[in-house]
């Protein structure tokens, strides 16, 4: 299990909750994307954490990622940069997203932690 903290929730992020898309960014986020994004202080410690089965804890609610994008992994690694889709389905996802389930947009706070579980 990888744990961070989440260090600050652009004012927008809350009106991705229709298109239930979040997007996740590192502290080095360039101040046009910081609105938009929930920024964290993730450290990579391990390469491919994303994955198919992977969950992810944020707020009070257990997500199971279902599909990752081709970029995912790299981008997480290097920027901490990711965009979460909750969605159910087959649809095609960006390279550097990911799709998770439930179909249910996180409730998130500054100074929360996210985990990352892989069994």
């Amino acid at each position: 299990m990888q744990e961070f903290k989440i260090v600050e929730i652009g004012e927008m992020v809350p009106d991705f909750a229709e298109e239930m898309l979040l997007v996740l960014f590192g502290e080095s986020a360039p101040p046009e994307l910081r609105g938009i994004s929930v920024i964290h202080d993730y450290q990579a410690k391990q390469k491919n954490v994303l994955k198919v089965g992977t969950r992810l804890v944020m707020g009070n609610q257990t997500y199971t990622v279902t599909k990752v994008g081709s970029a995912a992994n790299a981008n997480f690694e290097e920027l901490g940069h990711i965009a979460i889709y909750f969605r159910e389905g087959d649809s095609d996802i960006l390279p550097g997203s990911i799709m998770a389930r439930p179909v249910v947009f996180p409730k998130l706070k500054a100074g929360e932690s996210i985990q990352i579980i892989n069994d």
